[in-house]
């Protein structure tokens, strides 16, 4: 089907854009919503779960792998959601949740944690997911923005919370906990309808507009915040997937009979992202299997792709870094592979072709989105989007978005550079307790302010510039920190690089790049600094007022779980001190 046949009539079929309104509309089939009015209780799980048993084999289907253990730990969908059903019940039996209850979960990556989510969702109960790894500080700063009446936890996580909590913590790792999911795990395939739904039943009557999740910003240029979102969010979010990707019919692993081709995940994202958390919920709802690792190391990943033959990963772009640079790739078969899903920070056209280069039957398939706009915004659909190299693909399904001009307001046509705005069903309901922040946000009109400088081409495809606010200012002249990093990257001798604006009495700011050098290289600060003056970029040479300026030499670069360079702890760290320090 040609997916530009559904524009409106003012709209330009090619690339979205209305010139009367200036607004860019998606070029996806316009996907019809539930009926998502409070008159009606509808929680995101009642919604997934009315998806999922459209497939009849889905119940005796494997779900979700340990990809870290030794004896293949596993569960079915139908076990999945009984061992849900039974936890929900023991929740409500012992800590009497209720609708609005905030649970602070500091778990790290396991087969339990889309049974707690589950449960957690259809008592209506507000999930806010943390990086187990956070320091203290980190963590107290997280629960007071969330004011959780109760934590999920293990035993070497759980001293992280202070001060203690109204219901306490639970912990996953303890031996009751264990006790529940083993005595329960042993269900069989019963059918989803006469055994699993009716413990997941929506006892708490969820509406659509219930808060469902407390995620948190990555935190790059200001303080992390809380940014909550609605079941009338996550089920837009879940319909617009479902109904525009193809479905697969899970049938059985271990048949040898010809079926369609399994779509098998190796999900090597942290569930507590909002990015990761997100996907968790739409492998569970699409019927596809999950590899999930518990602890990330690069080379465990690849003989988990070989051992279960994946069909797709889930990654960040700092992974498919090392996919292209490494040559420990050539050890495993991954032939299996079909295609990368990338998002959570930008990637360099150079790498996308590298990429395509190595693995020329794997598309990789690159997005943007941001925790506040539900993890929706743009994306590469099919063989045609993956080859756009250096975009992030076409506007999602269901969203606007426009491009504006950051010193005028006015909003731009295709060609120009602005600040990026989306709107849509999956935009959240704000940050909690930060009214002033939310109102800066999004403006009355429901559109949301990225911060990030974009364009979009004469075919619809959106690329990101930068960050509006890490745009280095020299002199008169602005200059994006993302332009400078590719062009290191793209250096032999370099591992990885960050550029950072640092205080200059002259010029206001100068670029400074963090550098980390590949095995066995001695570059110097005067070769990376030649480097970058002696580039062409798209033909034309790096303007002076872009060159690097001030180097440090490091051993890894500050990254988010999602990739996202932390330019404020660099720059911290650069001025803390004297740079013989760094």
């Amino acid at each position: 089907m040609d997916k530009r046949n559904h524009c409106p009539p003012d709209v330009n079929s090619i690339n979205g854009f209305c010139s009367k309104t200036k607004i860019f509309h998606s070029l996806r089939p316009r996907v019809p919503l539930p009926p998502l009015t409070d008159h009606q209780p509808l929680s995101v799980t009642d919604y997934g779960l009315s998806l999922l048993t459209t497939s009849a084999s889905a119940a005796s289907s494997t779900f979700i792998i340990d990809a870290s253990s030794d004896d293949d730990q596993q569960l079915t969908f139908s076990q999945t959601l009984r061992l849900a059903g039974f936890l929900t019940l023991r929740l409500r039996a012992r800590f009497s949740l209720s609708k609005g209850d905030v649970a602070f979960i500091l778990v790290p990556p396991s087969i339990n944690v889309p049974i707690i989510y589950l449960s957690l969702l259809s008592l209506g109960v507000v999930i806010s997911p943390a990086n187990p790894l956070s320091s203290d500080s980190e963590i107290a700063h997280q629960v007071r923005i969330s004011n959780p009446s109760i934590a999920f936890a293990t035993s070497w996580t759980a001293s992280k919370l202070l001060p203690k909590l109204r219901l306490g913590v639970v912990l996953v790792d303890s031996p009751e906990f264990d006790s529940v999911l083993t005595h329960y795990s042993d269900t069989g395939s019963a059918s989803f309808c006469s055994s699993s739904m009716p413990l997941l039943s929506n006892v708490n009557r969820v509406c659509p507009s219930d808060p469902a999740t407390i995620l948190y910003s990555s935190g790059t240029t200001g303080h992390v915040k809380g940014v909550l979102m609605t079941h009338r969010n996550l089920i837009a979010l879940i319909a617009g997937r479902y109904h525009v990707e193809p479905k697969i019919d899970p049938g059985p692993v271990e048949s040898e009979l010809p079926q369609p081709r399994r779509r098998v995940c190796l999900f090597a994202l942290p569930p507590f992202h909002a990015y990761g958390f997100l996907m968790l919920i739409m492998a569970f709802v699409m019927g596809e299997t999950l590899n999930i690792m518990r602890r990330f190391e690069f080379e465990a990943m690849l003989r988990a792709v070989e051992k279960y033959r994946a069909t797709r990963l889930l990654v960040s772009p700092p992974i498919v870094m090392n996919l292209v640079k490494s040559k420990i790739t050539n050890k495993y078969d991954l032939s299996s592979l079909e295609n990368a899903v990338c998002g959570g920070a930008p990637l360099d056209r150079k790498v996308s072709e590298q990429f395509r280069a190595k693995f020329p039957h794997v598309e990789l398939m690159l997005g943007y989105a941001m925790t506040e706009s539900g993890s929706v915004g743009s994306r590469m659909m099919g063989p045609y989007e993956s080859r756009r190299y250096g975009s992030v693909g076409r506007l999602s399904e269901n969203m606007e978005a426009k491009i504006v001009d950051p010193v005028t307001g006015e909003a731009l046509p295709p060609g120009q550079k602005g600040e990026l705005w989306l709107r849509g069903p999956c935009i959240m309901k704000g940050y909690v307790g930060d009214d002033k922040a939310t109102a800066e946000t999004i403006n009355s009109d429901g559109w949301l302010k990225t911060g990030d400088l974009c364009y979009f081409d004469s075919e619809g495809f959106l690329f990101i510039v930068d960050r509006l606010k890490e745009l280095i200012k020299y002199k008169a002249y602005q200059v994006p920190p993302a332009e400078l990093e590719h062009l290191l990257q793209s250096n032999p001798e370099i591992a990885d690089a960050a550029v950072i604006p640092y205080p200059d009495d002259e010029a206001g700011q100068i670029p400074m790049a963090f550098v980390v050098r590949k095995a066995g290289s001695n570059i110097t600060e005067t070769q990376v600094i030649d480097f970058i003056a002696k580039q062409l970029n798209f033909s034309l040479k790096v303007a002076p007022y872009k060159k690097i300026r001030r180097v440090a030499f490091v051993d890894n670069i500050s990254k988010s779980p999602a990739g996202k360079i932390l330019r404020r702890h660099l720059i911290n760290l650069a001025v803390s001190g004297p740079k013989a320090r760094l």
